[in-house]
């Protein structure tokens, strides 16, 4: 048996009418360029952004459909959560004046910013009675660990990666190994901060 969240209709709805729409800015992209035998659509499903909005929208149809309440659940919506805030403030430092491949604005501002912002808002709105333990936090962080070293390993065999900050080929392996090491600490404490402020909103009235 499915136990319910209880999350009021009027989030679950939300959550359904960005999913509709982050599911557009996924599929506008890859649908337009059907036929067309220069573009990559494992290029375009090995950026992290398409990862981890896919991810995202899957939390936000199940949760809209479903409202499950179930711990594992809870624990993949802190990582969706995760996962996000890392785009969106990965982007905003980093990549905001790079091609990403998501060439129109609308698209772009939608994965880069639009979704991220829905998942932080909902974990902020919606408990999951998370805590920020070790064991959730390494547990968080074996996605973005494997997607390293997936992109690193297909890197030289595709001669393509997809952020300047992965690719050895003008930094060299020593500098990137040290800039990885740096964004896994900072994973982590955006990891640590996600947990913590789970439920934030609710939790601040309940104080009232």
């Amino acid at each position: 048996m499915v136990v319910r969240g209880g999350t009021p209709a009027w989030i679950r709805v939300l959550r359904i009418a960005f999913a509709i729409l982050g599911l557009v800015a996924l599929a506008w992209i890859p649908l337009r360029n059907l036929g067309n035998p220069n573009y990559s659509y494992v290029n375009f499903f090995s950026y992290f952004t398409i990862q981890s909005n896919i991810l995202g929208l899957i939390v936000l149809v199940v949760g809209g459909l479903k409202d499950p309440a179930g711990r594992r659940w809870q624990v993949l919506r802190g990582a969706a959560t995760l996962y996000l805030t890392i785009t969106l403030i990965i982007y905003a430092v980093l990549l905001a004046d790079i091609d990403v491949q998501l060439t129109e604005r609308w698209i772009n501002d939608t994965l880069h910013r639009v979704i991220p912002i829905v998942l932080i808002a909902d974990w902020l709105l919606v408990a999951a009675a998370l805590k920020p333990t070790v064991k959730l936090i390494l547990g968080w962080l074996i996605y973005p660990l494997a997607y390293g070293a997936y992109t690193l390993v297909r890197g030289p065999f595709a001669d393509w990666y997809p952020y300047p900050f992965i690719d050895p080929r003008e930094q060299g392996y020593g500098a990137l190994t040290i800039g990885l090491v740096v964004m896994a600490v900072v994973f982590a404490i955006l990891g640590v901060i996600v947990a913590a402020l789970n439920g934030l909103v609710p939790k601040a009235v309940a104080r009232r």
